[in-house]
């Protein structure tokens, strides 16, 4: 979902585009460049994170690599099997690029990866006066530790002098995916349907803004280390349902509350997540000059989402 988004964005700016896929293929249709000259800039190559082999030509032509790898965390239940599949897609991708970078003649400039707000434990109080920052320590839940692992696969490429920036993301709002997909299926039918109490803080970020954050890290040398890529007005799970709902029904929907207790027993371990509240900081993406185009769950949602009902 975000390396669609983001191959949309670096080709409408003429950047050249090489997508890492364990097979090479035509496009796919989400992925196919509309004009000529952007089909020319869109190619892909081979890497097997399995079998950890990269095809050394697309690394001795990049300037950058983005790093946007890893299993979905919420596409199954989390078996001890599902588990590591999730910690080995991100952090044996990571040692194959940093092991790509030592072994490959090449001129890149930087290495930018994705994160996840999972570092963080949850709110000490909501609301929450004192959000998180990038300087606040990992967590020792299993997301958390995951988080940690995968950041630090990627720290040896700055010994290798290449600029290290990670981004540690919040629930990504877009409508070819994620979470927000699955919010409008009950709404769909008018229901709005609140996780548990619904006051637990979602810390989020609109798909365009964070194509857009990356492409800034790759063009502002900068920006460098770890950065929270979060908008600046988190909301509670239950406004930001609510939201969606009076932009896709108008006054003609149910609130309904979904139990934790039968979160839990449906998700298993994977519902301490959607229930957790996270209060997470934007600032420091912000000082370095960052300016977000959707910094509100209002206009966040009315963009992605409205329709003539």
């Amino acid at each position: 979902m975000i390396g669609t988004a983001l191959t949309q964005a670096l080709l409408q700016k003429n950047y050249s585009v090489i997508v890492l896929s364990r097979q090479t293929h035509k496009p796919q249709p989400s992925l196919r460049a509309e004009r000529s000259n952007e089909t020319r800039n869109l190619s892909y190559a081979q890497w097997n994170i399995k079998d950890q082999t990269i095809d050394k030509d697309a690394i001795a032509k990049a300037d950058y690599i983005i790093h946007l790898a890893g299993a979905g965390v919420a596409e199954k239940r989390w078996s001890p099997k599902r588990k590591q599949e999730i910690v080995d897609s991100r952090v044996k991708s990571g040692e194959l690029i940093v092991k790509a970078l030592k072994e490959t003649t090449n001129h890149v400039k930087a290495v930018l990866s994705t994160s996840g707000i999972g570092w963080y434990g949850p709110d000490s109080s909501i609301p929450n006066q004192h959000p998180f920052t990038e300087d606040d320590p990992v967590y020792d839940d299993f997301l958390a530790q995951t988080c940690k692992a995968w950041e630090e696969s990627l720290e040896p490429v700055t010994i290798l002098g290449k600029r290290l920036g990670i981004f540690r993301t919040g629930m990504v709002l877009s409508t070819h995916g994620g979470a927000l997909k699955e919010f409008l299926k009950p709404v769909k039918f008018g229901i709005a349907t609140i996780m548990g109490s619904g006051e637990q803080i979602v810390s989020w970020i609109h798909i365009s803004d964070l194509a857009r954050l990356y492409i800034e890290a790759i063009e502002n040398e900068k920006i460098k280390g770890v950065y929270n890529a979060v908008a600046p007005n988190p909301v509670s799970n239950e406004k930001l349902t609510l939201h969606l709902a009076g932009i896709k029904k108008g006054k003609f929907f149910v609130p309904m509350h979904v139990p934790a207790f039968m979160l839990r027993a449906v998700l298993g371990e994977m519902s301490v997540e959607i229930l957790k509240s996270a209060t997470v900081s934007c600032q420091k993406i912000t000082e370095a000059g960052f300016d977000f185009s959707y910094p509100s769950i209002g206009q966040a949602i009315k963009d992605l989402v409205q329709e003539k009902r």
